[in-house]
């Protein structure tokens, strides 16, 4: 497996691959991998003749409040898991490589990323869509794999890649979660054990709502009452947002209809928690 710490090198390796025409799938990540994104790895080593994961904390994801510095990490361990599951390289670059010196431009997506996690993390999508953007130049690949734990940035890469012609196949992979149904998240580490047990209303609350929209409730007001009415019986659990949205643009629906994504935020102590589900109605 090589490691990668330099753009070039990542390309004279895909240049490489792509001389004997084998496919090439790419995993963004900001490292700290679990087994959320061994399941996105595991996907591409299936489809793909190579496999690359970027590990790699984008610091333009991060507003000047927000955890950068105390994010998780521990490359060796990350390195260890992509070479057991069969990655071909890891990326990991320094931030200058990324933005060297006099680096002035971005890539944003309009209106998906305006409501959600997009109100409170304003600067974050256009994070989001501009690494990978370059991560998709860098690796020249095939394939993308992104979980839907985050179905936002699912759902804005698959748009910017609809809407700028890329050519790339963006995947979407599902859910991994702990037994009791935690999504696996690098910030559960932030959890101490009280905010870990408290940390299930998340999902509790989500299966509340899917039981009452398949059980043929179509009122989104009713349906965010439920469920905001759960988890405000977590003493730890502070709202950000519960918001029912339709899947192509991510705004909001008073009436359920077609593909729609339930998702919230939700802090459990001081931790921002993410999770959700698509619902076809």
């Amino acid at each position: 497996m090589i490691i990668a710490e330099k753009v070039s090198d990542v390309k004279a390796a895909v240049r490489q691959w792509k001389q004997a025409g084998e496919s090439v799938g790419l995993v963004p990540t900001m490292g700290y991998l679990h087994e959320g994104h061994a399941s996105l790895i595991r996907r591409a080593r299936e489809e793909n003749d190579r496999v690359v994961v970027s590990d790699f904390v984008n610091p333009t994801q991060f507003a000047p409040n927000e955890d950068l510095e105390a994010y998780p990490r521990d490359f060796e361990a990350d390195c260890r898991l992509c070479e057991q599951l069969g990655a071909d390289l890891v990326f990991h670059p320094e931030p200058k490589e990324m933005y060297p010196e006099g680096f002035h431009t971005g890539v944003s997506v309009d209106v998906l990323s305006k409501e959600l996690c997009g109100k409170s993390r304003p600067i974050h999508f256009g994070g989001v869509c501009t690494v990978v953007t370059k991560l998709f130049h860098i690796a020249e690949a095939d394939r993308a794999y992104f979980g839907q734990k985050d179905a936002q940035q699912l759902a804005i890469v698959q748009r910017m890649v609809r809407d700028l012609n890329y050519n790339i196949e963006i995947i979407g992979c599902p859910i991994i979660r702990e037994e009791d149904g935690l999504a696996k998240s690098s910030r559960n580490t932030y959890l101490n054990p009280e905010e870990r047990k408290a940390a299930l209303v998340l999902h509790r609350s989500l299966e509340l709502g899917r039981e009452k929209m398949e059980a043929g409730e179509r009122d989104a007001k009713v349906l965010l009452d439920a469920i905001s009415s759960e988890i405000e019986k977590e003493p730890l659990a502070r709202i950000d947002y519960v918001q029912i949205v339709d899947w192509n643009e991510l705004q909001p629906v008073e009436q359920l209809a077609g593909k729609v994504l339930c998702a919230m935020a939700v802090y459990i102590g001081k931790v921002r928690l993410i999770d959700n589900f698509i619902f076809e109605a």
